[in-house]
């Protein structure tokens, strides 16, 4: 595991409130937009890669998923998950790993990832996620990255822009592309993110 890394997303999730960082969404329209779009099975094995304390788990719950993992490198991100949702929270499978150190104990029928994996900004980083969704995912990706259009940083870290080329082109060897949309993220302090939503069925 990258110490660096997991102390810098612990000390966020301890020090600071959801209207407090950029990547907050009080409903995330356009990924519940996607997976709708995908008309996956209710029983379908979802993970949501960096779900932190996003509300996505909450929506998907409500809708009636009935397999849903939440993985984030923040123990602290997934705690506040966990008081929100209460008694809910016993229906889900929540995971503190660095999704590079993640090796899964079972295929994902989705795999959703909203402002995680443009973290990534290495070649060897970038190539291990891409082998893991490889591996690990018999169904359908969802990928939420900053755009072309986008910041440069996030949380103070470096990050990487893709355009819908750039990202198509890693997944489009054993991946079908569905459709891409560019997205601005109005964030709590009104500033104007500009993301890249891309979803894929695997193929056959």
């Amino acid at each position: 595991m990258d110490i660096n890394r997991k102390n810098h997303w612990e000390t966020v999730y301890q020090t600071k409130n959801k209207d407090e960082v950029s990547w907050t969404q009080k409903k995330p329209i356009i990924s519940l937009e996607f997976i709708s779009d995908l008309k996956i099975d209710k029983s379908a094995e979802i993970i949501d890669i960096g779900g932190g304390d996003s509300n996505l788990v909450d929506y998907l719950i409500d809708e009636g998923y009935q397999n849903i993992t939440v993985l984030d490198i923040s123990e602290k991100a997934l705690e506040k998950s966990k008081i929100r949702l209460g008694e809910k929270a016993k229906a889900v499978t929540w995971i503190v790993s660095d999704i590079l150190d993640f090796k899964p104990k079972k295929k994902y029928d989705l795999w959703h990832d909203r402002a995680a994996f443009h973290f990534l900004t290495n070649k060897t980083e970038i190539e291990h996620y891409v082998n893991t969704v490889l591996e690990f995912v018999n169904g359908s990706l969802i990928m939420g990255t900053f755009s072309d259009e986008g910041p440069l940083k996030c949380s103070g870290l470096e990050i990487s822009q893709y355009s819908e080329p750039k990202l198509s082109k890693l997944f489009n060897d054993n991946f079908k592309k569905i459709k891409c949309v560019k997205s601005d993220h109005t964030t709590p302090f009104n500033t104007t993110q500009n993301f890249l939503f891309c979803s894929f069925v695997k193929i056959d």
